[in-house]
This record gives structure tokens, C-alpha cells and sequence, in this order.
């Protein structure tokens, strides 16, 4: 696979991921080495991309039926960070607090962008079976539950149920690694990340295949509990209240030296440079200090930028 794929995804919905990326210590031990080794095999985070995308497409046309992945292989992204972060909170510095400082960024395949510092790897498996039977869970409960009914039949679904419970049986506690959506970045990931975070633009032939921007968890979690906070003073029935508290409970899971990374995917072409973090900081900010022409005009500028894109997909 040349990149084509990954680059060109024509005709596919634009599709974002939020992921936690954890130490290998915290994942059980007859776990750690199967994860060790498939993030070994990744050549780079293109690869694993294009091999993700290209096993999606195979999955739906395949015959018999069954688009659901059968957890034979499971691809692991990996990124690192410095060594330091075992031991204590991240600092000024720390990956996601700065774009400059020594030892601060990792790249997209976890080589050291600034050097200096002790690294350690960090892992985020892909768990396509879990996520696929989450996926086919809130597709089945929606309004679109009896068409999938059609499209993904019953014993095609019962099958996959005994792949998730072989899964559990075999792996016990699950916390899920990777959040997904399509047709835009909800807005309460944005609060996740501030403007200073560190940024990996991916780009090729003139165009922006992604942007990914990673947080230590530890300041990914004080900034949504900090919105958190503010929202349920000042504008209690917010959906992104709700939203963020379940954000919240997700990272909790987590272990204390994880990085978080949003990666916008083929979006970002659409929409970067952007914003969205400061307008979603300043929006609360805003809202806390009862400035309601402030929150206003931020949220103008969110609409503006993701109401477009997220009407694409009604867009015949």
C-alpha cells in the first residue's frame, strides 16, 4: 500500500477520532506483549491508517454478509513522551503545553521531534471488535434501527456478540481506547485541548490529510472539569454539559501518564487553521463571567466553521 487510500479517501465521510495512548504498564501483563509487538510492526502512522481503511473496505464487501472485523489482528498506534512523565504531573513544557521547549513533542510515529529527554512509548490499540459492537449497539437503538436491521442481520450480530464476550472472557476489564465521529469534532472535544498544544499538520500534494493535537491527560482533565464546573453554573442545560461530564468519566479510566491526541482526519482540509479550541475556552469563559454577547459571538464563529461541514451529511 503506496498511501493512496490514506490520501484520497474520496467519497468516504469525514471521520475524527479522539484516542488515549497509555504506558505499556497499564494494560494487563498477558496483554502487554501482543501490544508491544503489533506497535513494533507499525511502520508508520500512515501505514497503519491506510491498513485500517483498507480492512474497513474489505469488511463491507466481502461475501456472507458479516461487516463486522473478526479480531484476528488488532493494529496499536504508538506515540511516546519524555521519560519524566512516569514520576510526576506534566509541567510547562510537557507535551501539549508548548510547541518549543526541549523534549516537549512526539511525532505521529513517536520519534522525538524536539529530542533531549528519555522517551517511553505509549500505546493505543484499536479494539475493532469492541467499538465495531458499540457502533452496531447505537446504530441498532437510533432512528435508523430498522433499516440496520436490513443491512447488518441477526446472526450476523449474534455472531459478533460471542467475538465481544470471547474478547471480555480473554481481556477482562475493557476501557475503550478510541472515540469516533463522523462529519465533524464535537464541540466538547475541543475543551480538551488549548491553543498551545503541540500540532502535527499532515500534508501531501497540496492538501491537509489530518492535523492531530495531543494533551498530557492530566491537563486534558482539569480543562474539562474546569468547563464542567463553569457550564453547570452558567448554562445548566447545555447538551455539552452532559457531553463533557461523560468525557470526563472516560478519561478517568485512564492511566495518569496517557496522552490524549484529536485527530481531525481528511476535515481538516475544510477547516484548518483552526480555532475551535480558543473559541470553545473563550466561550466558557464568557458564559462563567455572565458576558452573554462574548459566549454569543464564540459560538457564531463555531457554527460558521462546523455547521457547513456537518450538513454534508445530508448533502446528496
Amino acid at each position: 500500500m503506496t498511501g493512496n487510500l490514506y490520501r484520497g479517501q474520496a467519497g468516504l465521510p469525514f471521520s475524527s477520532t479522539l484516542r488515549v495512548y497509555e504506558p505499556l504498564e497499564a494494560f494487563p501483563e498477558g496483554q502487554r506483549e501482543a501490544i508491544r509487538a503489533a506497535g513494533a510492526r507499525a511502520a508508520s502512522r500512515a501505514a497503519v491508517e491506510n491498513a485500517e481503511l483498507l480492512a474497513s473496505l474489505g469488511r463491507i464487501t466481502r461475501a456472507g454478509g458479516d461487516p463486522f472485523p473478526t479480531g484476528r489482528t488488532d493494529l496499536v498506534r504508538v506515540t511516546s513522551a519524555p521519560g519524566v512523565a512516569r514520576h510526576a504531573a506534566p509541567q510547562a513544557g510537557a507535551p501539549g503545553a508548548g510547541t518549543s521547549d526541549a523534549g516537549a513533542a512526539a511525532g505521529p510515529d513517536g520519534e522525538s521531534l524536539t529530542g533531549g529527554a528519555e522517551r517511553i512509548l505509549l500505546y493505543c490499540p484499536s479494539q475493532l471488535v469492541l467499538r465495531a459492537g458499540l457502533a452496531a449497539n447505537a446504530l441498532m437503538e437510533g432512528i435508523h434501527g430498522p433499516l440496520a436491521e436490513m443491512l447488518i442481520p441477526e446472526e450476523q450480530r449474534d455472531k459478533h456478540q460471542e467475538r465481544i464476550d470471547q474478547v471480555k472472557a480473554r481481556d477482562g476489564s475493557i476501557r475503550v481506547h478510541t472515540r469516533a465521529s463522523t462529519w465533524g469534532i464535537p464541540f466538547s472535544w475541543f475543551s480538551l485541548f488549548a491553543e498551545g498544544d503541540h500540532k502535527d499538520v499532515v500534508e501531501s500534494g497540496g492538501r491537509i490529510l489530518t492535523v492531530r493535537v495531543w494533551a498530557p491527560i492530566t491537563e486534558a482533565m482539569e480543562r474539562a472539569r474546569y468547563a464542567v464546573a463553569n457550564l453547570a453554573l452558567a448554562a445548566p442545560d447545555l447538551d455539552m454539559l452532559d457531553d463533557l461530564a461523560q468525557l470526563t468519566e472516560w478519561l478517568e479510566m485512564f492511566h495518569v501518564n496517557s496522552m490524549v491526541e484529536l485527530d481531525y482526519g481528511a476535515v481538516a482540509d475544510k477547516v484548518y487553521p483552526d480555532e475551535s479550541p480558543m473559541d470553545i475556552r473563550l466561550g466558557i469563559e464568557c458564559l462563567a463571567e455572565g458576558d452573554m454577547t462574548g459566549a454569543a459571538a464564540a459560538y457564531r464563529r463555531l457554527a460558521s466553521r462546523w455547521i457547513p461541514i456537518r450538513q454534508l451529511a445530508r448533502a446528496s
